[in-house]
């Protein structure tokens, strides 16, 4: 194994890999790489949707494929690098938002949220690491949210595995640093996206896509390992989450009694 400074990756060094390339911010990641000269490969279960994201673009190449499913990913992994090279950076971006609607529960969102963002991502992890590390570089970036700083009234399932995704996605950083393998985390706030839209609540900060899509770009480029944007909504999540758990919880349930 030959070992590496961290350093970000650059077209020369190989191929960018973006999961959920059909979502709004996949979709944009993708043909933001593109014109940078980036040989850019997008996953996604939609085929067609991932061909409408491709369309006009040399650069965009698509390898549908379910991410809940280990073996499947190991072998489009494989395909990818025979056919293109090196993946240099992997941008683990695929997700799905179900929300709570407490106090009815359905254990089956709870199912589906950890299946998708939670083990969906370690299912992309596992073929990627062990080839960056031999490789003694790459960039690996997960897609967390900023719901994962704390709870959040109807992110008990998609909270949990972005808490899960923040702690997991520290804990690689630290580890794998040593092999000259570089992971971030982005933690994103709202982005007007197909999932935000069907949100009942005020949204702050709201944020288009592009501007969500070069944070994160920026944020790579630089090396940062947290993400986060907007900056001043996190900032306020961020310090909200310094209170003392009782007094936090119970901020929350007097701003939904008064609703």
């Amino acid at each position: 194994m030959t070992k590496s400074s961290l350093t970000p990756a650059s077209s020369k060094d190989g191929v960018v890999w973006i999961t959920g390339g059909r979502s709004v911010i996949g979709a944009q990641l993708a043909q933001e790489y593109a014109a940078q000269g980036w040989t850019v490969a997008i996953t996604a279960r939609d085929q067609k949707m991932l061909n409408a994201v491709a369309r006009g673009s040399r650069n965009i190449h698509v390898y549908s494929g379910d991410i809940t499913k280990r073996r499947e990913l190991a072998r489009l992994v494989d395909a990818i690098e025979q056919k293109h090279g090196s993946i240099a950076l992997a941008i683990l971006n695929a997700g799905i938002y179900l929300p709570t609607d407490l106090p009815k529960f359905d254990a089956r969102l709870f199912d589906r949220s950890f299946a998708v963002n939670l083990t969906g991502t370690v299912n992309c992890l596992d073929p990627i690491i062990p080839r960056m590390v031999q490789r003694g570089q790459g960039q690996i970036a997960l897609m967390a949210s900023v719901a994962g700083f704390g709870g959040l009234p109807t992110s008990a399932a998609y909270g949990a595995t972005k808490a899960a995704l923040l702690n997991m996605g520290e804990a690689l950083a630290m580890e794998l640093a040593a092999a000259g393998v570089m992971v971030h985390v982005i933690a994103p706030g709202f982005v007007e996206t197909p999932a935000t839209d069907r949100n009942r609540f005020a949204m702050p900060f709201l944020q288009p896509v592009e501007v969500a899509a070069r944070r994160i770009m920026d944020g790579l480029q630089r090396g940062r390992f947290f993400i986060v944007f907007p900056r001043r909504f996190g900032l306020i999540l961020r310090l909200l989450n310094l209170l003392p758990r009782n007094l936090y919880v119970g901020l929350f349930r007097a701003v939904l009694r008064r609703r």
